[in-house]
């Protein structure tokens, strides 16, 4: 929960104060039993918003800094509401995380919180208990339960009937133009139209620009209300900002190793990718620093275990992605450190607002790099719709159609996240509705909103280019992030590197530079085996399901590196960028691959290297295999065959498509099943880039089939 005694409180008595000081002593008092201070203020405008809420009725927007105290008026407008009557108040809020400190804090004030989401289903029927004997006074629900069948149609009816106020926490999420756009949070317009007019809403968000507050408030006056915006001085006078520009990726790892331990108290260090962030994590480590990586590829329980170490400071930072953000809350966060930029300023500040809510300086450091915006550009996603994807999932569930997703997939050309992306905005747009056994199609008329979504589209490259010109401004950064949000009030902060000088040091020390050097140059990354086909593929003319026999299956593989990388990842996302070619491989990029072959432990030296025919890249694949043979002394059999024109189709899409794409398109020569007989042992099979692992799969299949004891994919590339 953010705190409300982090900065100093105002003396004087605010117009809501002398309006009604009956509520205003009331609130007080409940406002320091929440935060365990006996003499506690509201800071300015806190209460002129509980106010609104409790004594008015109204819809509001908070749009206030980090650290400025949010919680603190849902919390406390919950408990007046409360105490006159009123049901109890629905928050709806985006991270488990959030949830976790907010009903741990809710609960220590003697407020009675719970909280639904998809961590806890298992609880609802005792949460639901509670509500019915009227002993919950705030109930935290994520957006994606608002379109939980069963939640939709049992409970939600109930809990507008009874609600006393309705909380939308970072509320930026609701709109198109927000850093964090979630299509579950655009449900929440349907759901205030739903809401007695006698319910107050309350908006709540640290990060949003003039054209996000519009966008809101226009959501919040569904029905005609007039909305009550609050906003607030966006400035955090505890940061100390800072820019460190460093030639390549292994000086900024060095000076981590160099200076991660002057830097005050704990703190987070992002990182762009996943791999990033795990491999800067083990580099620390390995150095004798006290770090966990958090990632969305860590595991819940773990993510919990590293939130508590940070928060009782038992390891100097966690090294996370983007996974660590909105709702994390340690008030004496002393640094955040960025290895790379996000792609916007609004992002940045939004994660830099970690730090510092209850210490009176933080240091905030950006190192970016060079890589930066390929790495934006490979994860470059949209929230909207495509058109052809779109339409297609209309017309597999017209008429009354119901499918669920995996069956989906096998009727339409999209990976899981991106097709359940899509499932979510055309429900929202009410195209579409989730239902017991799937999702089924409304009958409404849906419309390609191309015009929109192209200025989203165009919204997002004008904030990576201002991401880089925070980075290269010679004016006050925290001013230039104020006015990226629109703040009013924004003004120099004489603290940053630009108002008061650089702060930081930026020499590297050659020890750790050294081994720094050794990680980023270290290869091999493991290739895990498909196991099982993908439901649903006899609709794609492929005759398989279920587990891939033994006899058919290939082994553990390796790739050189994955695309994200901080090491070989930048070489590998050159060779692979879109219109960069095809050409042999070199030999520095060969003997990173013997490498990984030298380290591989496997139990039996391969006996023969195949490789795929690549449409791409043939040059570089031969190449490669001809590298590794002459190398490795492995004879070289050559490519397989392509007897119906090789695969069809271009890469992505999701498995069953992928599957179906590869599916009897590859052949081995005649006298290779002689070869096979008379020199058994395991094959080499040689590509170059491996997404979904169903070219590696299938090749190695007929591989297999034709005698091939073993097979041992190896490709340059992995994807993720």
């Amino acid at each position: 929960m953010e705190r409300t005694d982090i900065d100093a409180p105002s003396d004087a008595p605010s117009d809501g104060a002398a309006r009604n000081p009956a509520l205003h002593a009331e609130a007080v008092q409940l406002l320091r039993a929440l935060v365990g201070n006996d003499s506690a203020q509201f800071h300015q405008d806190q209460f002129e918003a509980i106010e609104a809420l409790v004594s008015g009725g109204r819809r509001a927007l908070v749009v206030q800094r980090t650290g400025w105290g949010k919680s603190a008026v849902y919390f406390v407008a919950s408990l007046l509401l409360r105490a006159r009557g009123a049901g109890p108040t629905l928050i709806v809020s985006p991270l488990l995380a959030l949830m976790r400190d907010q009903v741990a804090a809710a609960g220590r004030a003697g407020v009675r919180a719970e909280a639904i989401n998809s961590a806890n289903q298992l609880e609802w029927q005792e949460i639901s208990a509670k509500l019915e004997a009227d002993e919950v006074d705030v109930l935290l629900v994520s957006p994606e339960r608002l379109n939980n069948p069963g939640f939709r149609e049992q409970h939600l009816p109930e809990l507008i009937r009874r609600s006393g106020l309705l909380v939308i926490d970072e509320a930026h999420c609701i709109s198109d133009w927000g850093h964090d756009f979630r299509p579950d949070y655009r449900r929440i317009r349907n759901l205030i139209e739903q809401l007695p007019a006698t319910v107050p809403v309350l908006a709540t968000t640290a990060t949003a620009n003039s054209r996000v507050v519009k966008d809101i408030e226009d959501q919040l006056a569904a029905g005609g209300e007039d909305v009550f915006t609050i906003r607030g001085p966006l400035a955090r006078k505890s940061l100390r900002l800072g820019v460190l520009r460093l030639p390549n990726p292994r000086d900024r790892l060095a000076w981590l190793l160099t200076h991660l331990e002057e830097l005050p108290g704990s703190g987070i260090i992002y990182a762009l990718t996943v791999s990033g962030a795990e491999d800067t994590a083990r580099l620390l480590q390995k150095a004798g620093h006290p770090v966990l990586a958090y990632t969305g590829r860590t595991d819940p329980a773990d993510r919990e275990e590293a939130e508590a170490a940070l928060k009782e400071n038992r390891v100097k930072a966690l090294v996370a992605t983007s996974a660590l953000g909105m709702g994390f809350d340690k008030p004496d966060l002393g640094f955040v450190i960025h290895l790379g930029a996000p792609s916007s300023p609004v992002a940045y500040y939004q994660q830099v607002g970690r730090a510092g809510r209850g210490t009176p300086n933080a240091d905030v450091l950006l190192l970016p790099g060079a890589e930066d915006r390929d790495i934006w550009q490979y994860f470059a996603t949209s929230s909207m719709p495509a058109e052809g994807p779109a339409n297609a999932v209309l017309a597999e569930l017209a008429d009354g159609a119901v499918l669920s997703t995996g069956a989906l997939e096998t009727r339409v050309n999209l990976k899981r996240s991106p097709l359940e992306l899509l499932l979510k905005v055309l429900s929202v747009d009410g195209a579409v509705e989730k239902v017991t056994g799937g999702w089924r199609g409304t009958g409404k008329p849906w419309h390609y909103d191309r015009e929109r979504y192209e200025r989203i589209a165009a919204a997002r490259v004008k904030e990576q280019q201002a991401m880089l010109d925070y980075e290269s401004t010679s004016g006050c950064r925290m001013q230039f992030l104020s006015l990226q949000l629109d703040d009013p009030a924004a003004a120099p902060c004489g603290r940053c590197d630009n108002c008061a000088g650089r702060w930081f040091a930026s020499d590297v020390a050659e020890e750790a530079a050294d081994n720094a050097g050794q990680a980023l140059n270290k290869v091999g990354v493991d290739v895990d085996p498909r196991g099982m086909y993908p439901s649903g593929m006899d609709r794609l003319g492929v005759p398989v399901k279920g587990k891939i026999k033994p006899a058919q299956a290939v082994s553990s593989g390796r790739a050189l590196a994955r695309l994200t990388d901080l090491g070989w990842g930048g070489r590998l996302r050159e060779i692979f960028a879109p219109g960069a070619g095809d050409a042999p491989a070199d030999a520095a990029l060969i003997n990173g691959c013997v490498q990984v072959l030298a380290q591989w432990g496997w139990e039996q030296r391969p006996v023969a290297i195949v490789s795929v025919p690549s449409r791409s890249h043939p040059q570089l694949v031969d190449s490669l295999a001809r590298g590794l043979s002459e190398l490795g002394r492995i004879p070289y059999l050559g490519a397989l065959l392509a007897p119906h024109g090789g695969p069809t189709g271009g890469p992505g899409g999701n498995s069953a498509f992928r599957l179906a794409s590869v599916w009897d398109q590859f052949a081995v020569p005649p006298e290779g099943a002689a070869w096979f007989a008379a020199n058994p042992g395991p094959v080499l099979l040689v590509d170059d880039f491996a997404d979904s692992r169903w070219t590696l799969t299938e090749a190695g299949r007929v591989l297999r089939e034709a005698g091939a004891e073993s097979v041992l994919p190896f490709v340059l590339a992995l994807k993720a």
